[in-house]
């Protein structure tokens, strides 16, 4: 097996097979074994427990899941390290491998109750949007995503972090820092700092409204303005073809802001999820 903490020795083994790092897909090996240690410690499978993996590269958090007994369904996209997983881990039964892009291939796997991913920075927010957004939820899941991304996830309201993606982790997951990851962890070193996220399930079954993250979308497209503002905006374009759709979208919003105790002139990042839950379920009772 390869030394996955070796710099030089990944080097030598992507040469060997004419394989090269490909920035579109945001390719960095993490090296650090005490970090990949503290990821899969948080993720804490059972033997026999399905795990997926996003991003699995060359195998070296594969090989730990497998250790532990986890069957894995593994997601690469790239041809080249698609062929050494399979010739690593290809005769082990607990290992499947799905080729192409995840954000294709997902909808198409078996669901599983954990998920690990070392996230491609240019993909890491759409993807976990995606799983949300489709009910596709985890028990836990394990990620590396850009340190940025990370603090938009962690960020609570009056954060200037705070937004539409923020809501929409919350709603389902509670989230905690594992650990922040410097870029000498990882092969090639990336530009930007990492840090590594665990987010635990709170519902298996959420009821909210079936408007609540359109809406929570619309609150936050234009930071500036009030919530009055764009809550009139959201609510017109649910009226759309009545000539006096403007004043009504108005009058509704001003109505719905004062049902829900909301100021019309607060801002969307000074509102929690309760508020956003309440504004969606009476708009729905009303439309």
């Amino acid at each position: 097996m390869l030394n996955y903490n070796s710099p030089r020795e990944l080097a030598a083994f992507l040469e060997s097979r004419n394989l090269g790092m490909r920035k579109k897909y945001g390719q960095n090996f993490l090296i650090d074994a005490r970090v990949r240690n503290v990821l899969v410690e948080a993720l804490a499978p059972r033997a026999g427990e399905a795990v997926w993996e996003i991003g699995p590269g060359l195998g070296a958090m594969t090989s730990s899941l497998l250790e532990r007994g986890a069957r894995v369904t593994a997601f690469e996209i790239d041809p080249g390290f698609s062929g050494a997983l399979e010739e690593f881990f290809g005769a082990n039964p607990g290992f499947t491998l799905v080729r192409g892009d995840v954000l294709k291939t997902w909808p198409l796997a078996a669901p599983s109750p954990l998920l690990l991913g070392n996230l491609p920075y240019n993909i890491g927010a759409v993807l976990l949007a995606s799983f949300i957004e489709a009910r596709r939820f985890f028990r836990r899941m394990v990620v590396t995503v850009q340190r940025e991304t990370a603090r938009r996830m962690l960020a609570g309201p009056g954060s200037g972090e705070y937004s539409s993606f923020s809501v929409l982790c919350r709603s389902v997951y509670r989230l905690r820092s594992l650990t922040v990851i410097k870029g000498a962890a990882f092969f090639p070193v990336p530009r930007v700092d990492s840090q590594g996220l665990c987010l635990d399930l709170i519902n298996e079954d959420p009821h909210y409204p079936q408007s609540l993250y359109p809406l929570v979308r619309q609150l936050f497209s234009s930071r500036r303005k009030t919530v009055r503002n764009n809550l009139t905006t959201f609510v017109k374009s649910c009226i759309m073809g009545n000539a006096e759709a403007g004043r009504e979208a108005g009058h509704l919003a001003e109505k719905a802001l004062k049902t829900c105790g909301i100021k019309p002139d607060a801002r969307a990042e000074q509102l929690g999820l309760k508020e956003f839950v309440k504004l969606a379920g009476f708009l729905e009772e009303c439309m």
